[in-house]
């Protein structure tokens, strides 16, 4: 889109107010709110803001930042329309003062990533699975896990006030030119999932964040609270983040389809696959964030636990789709949707692309139910274990020789002192499963 599109729009459309988005480090958008009079303004990379109140940034003493924008995300937000009057939005790469990009910035540090990739003749596609509750609110507007939905996968519960939300946010969606491929209820009470068409990972990326914001806008409408938290209720199913990859060659063929090679895979998605398999451990604290994000990790209950993959078989971390041809690829099941989509993206490509320049050989493929397996047998079979709590999976993070690459410097070092408190205030705090269980007997 250019510039002048986005006037013409303006004017059009009678946009009245902007929102100028980008996210931090740890995945959180974050926007500025301007009104017409400095469109202009914005449009030219001219808006300030302190990037010294945005954790994991900059310094008090080196804290002006300004926002440049990407006009090809310029949308305008179609439950924002008050009395013809419209809002929109673009999302924005973060700047030093000095004009540089910020490599703080997770959005300027995926196109960093992808800029190497291109030099070794790829670019990346990704689709993402996004699955979420919707939970009702309280006779006081306060958050809870209670839903009156009682259908499982693929099932339709008549009383379930949540289709005709979900309806809505897939008009939305395609409101703001999302290609939604379909919609289901999910396999817990209440959790659903809606899936669009892939794309480049930075529109990916970009649609991914835009997905949630979306999602809970809508809900927050119908009365609901949407959360993406990975396991809100003991003893159902989690959420989790499906995120199906490919590499492109510059020629817009798919360097994963090999008509005549085993499965149709070729030898760069062998090696992928081992890239991933080999650096799993070391991502999962970017994929999987949160100290919550390690009670859905754990097996009986569908989420990928053992980095493992097969054509088929759900129980293992990687799987590969049936379709073929332009549509080969990868789904690398283990992310949650509580990530940063930019990080969790660069993390993986790294990842996958040091198995392409190394030429890695992938492990055999694991085609029996990985949970029926004893201990034992997985060892014997070389299948490792994801982390089992944030704690270790900020040591793999630290100890993977990738992972700087990946992130760069800046965003390396101070995801990992983030990470280390949230996991400190969890390690210090007095939980209510501690009181009833120890408070009367000891």
């Amino acid at each position: 889109m250019t510039r002048s599109e986005i006037m013409t729009i303006i004017q059009e459309q009678k946009v009245n107010f902007f929102r100028l988005q980008f996210v931090d480090i740890f995945g959180f958008m974050k926007n500025i709110s301007i009104p017409l009079s400095q469109i202009e303004k914005a449009l030219d990379g001219q808006m300030m803001f302190d990037g010294s109140s945005i954790d994991g940034f900059v310094r008090i003493n080196e804290s002006d930042m300004y926002l440049k924008p990407d006009y090809d995300t310029f949308v305008v937000l179609p439950w924002r329309n008050k009395n013809g009057v419209n809002a929109a939005r673009i999302i924005c790469d973060v700047h030093k003062a000095d004009g540089t990009p910020f490599e703080g910035c997770p959005r300027v540090n995926l196109k960093r990533v992808l800029a190497e990739a291109k030099e070794l003749g790829y670019t990346m596609n990704v689709g993402t699975e996004c699955e979420f509750f919707l939970f009702q609110k309280d006779e006081n507007g306060k958050l809870s896990t209670a839903t009156n939905d009682v259908a499982g996968y693929f099932e339709v519960d008549p009383d379930d006030t949540g289709i005709n939300c979900r309806r809505e946010i897939i008009d939305t969606l395609e409101a703001m030119h999302f290609e939604v491929e379909a919609s289901h209820h999910e396999v817990a009470e209440g959790q659903h999932e809606i899936n669009f068409k892939y794309s480049d990972a930075l529109k990916a990326a970009d649609n991914t964040l835009t997905f949630k914001w979306v999602v809970r806008s809508i809900a927050d409408k119908h009365g609901f609270h949407a959360t993406f938290m990975p396991k809100p209720v003991f003893g159902i199913n989690g959420s989790g983040m499906h995120t199906n990859q490919s590499l492109f060659t510059l020629d817009g063929q798919n360097a994963f389809y090999d008509e005549s090679g085993p499965l149709q895979l070729s030898e760069i998605a062998y090696q992928y696959i081992a890239g991933i398999t080999r650096n799993a451990r070391g991502f999962t604290a970017v994929t999987n964030p949160l100290v919550n994000s390690y009670k859905r990790l754990v097996p009986g209950y569908e989420a990928p636990v053992y980095v493992a993959w097969s054509a088929s078989n759900r129980s293992a971390m990687i799987r590969i789709p049936a379709s073929r041809g332009m549509g080969t690829r990868t789904e690398v099941r283990c992310p949650d949707p509580t990530c940063n989509p930019y990080l969790a993206f660069a993390m993986m490509l790294t990842s996958g692309l040091d198995g392409v320049k190394n030429k890695l050989e992938a492990p055999a493929a694991v085609n029996i139910n990985i949970f029926k397996m004893t201990a034992a047998e997985k060892e014997a079979t070389g299948i490792a274990s994801l982390p089992g709590s944030l704690e270790e999976a900020i040591i793999a993070l630290k100890e993977n020789p990738l992972a700087k690459e990946a992130l760069g410097e800046h965003i390396f070092k101070k995801y990992i002192q983030g990470k280390t408190k949230e996991w400190n205030r969890y390690r210090m705090a007095v939980t209510d499963w501690e009181i009833k269980e120890y408070m009367k007997n000891y």
